[in-house]
């Protein structure tokens, strides 16, 4: 018997602040694989290129369009990936609004555990912890 490997759910990480995406991406490693984007628009050029099956995305990003406008956009493009928000602000319009517009599985506040990210996307992504 050979020994097969555990396809792991791909995730697009779209987070500006390096550190945080490359400890995302250490940490989580053994269960997901990772695809990461510094903003908005390369994140757009990735969701041409495969599909996901979730996406993380922080809030506040550089550029003109910030994380719940690109969660929206794609949710168009790959309406099966399940979409996840991080914010470090807290905005309850923000909050209340995002998870119906973006049809979000998770709202998670930084800072934020790995632990936490990691039972999102399992939650989301219908998966056992």
């Amino acid at each position: 018997m050979a020994d097969e490997k555990k396809r792991r759910p791909v995730v697009l990480l779209v987070e500006d602040e390096g550190p945080l995406a490359g400890a995302v991406c250490d940490n989580l490693e053994d269960d997901f694989e990772f695809e990461v984007a510094g903003n908005a628009d390369e994140a757009l050029l990735l969701l041409g290129t495969r599909q996901f099956d979730a996406i993380v995305s922080d809030q506040m990003m550089p550029g003109k369009k910030q994380g719940l406008d690109f969660l929206v956009e794609a949710m168009e493009r790959q309406p099966n990936a399940k979409r996840i928000l991080i914010t470090g602000y807290v905005n309850p319009d923000l909050l209340v609004r995002s998870v119906p517009l973006a049809n979000l599985s998770a709202c998670l506040m930084k800072p934020m555990s790995m632990a936490e990210l990691r039972q999102a996307l399992h939650t989301a992504l219908g998966l056992s912890a």
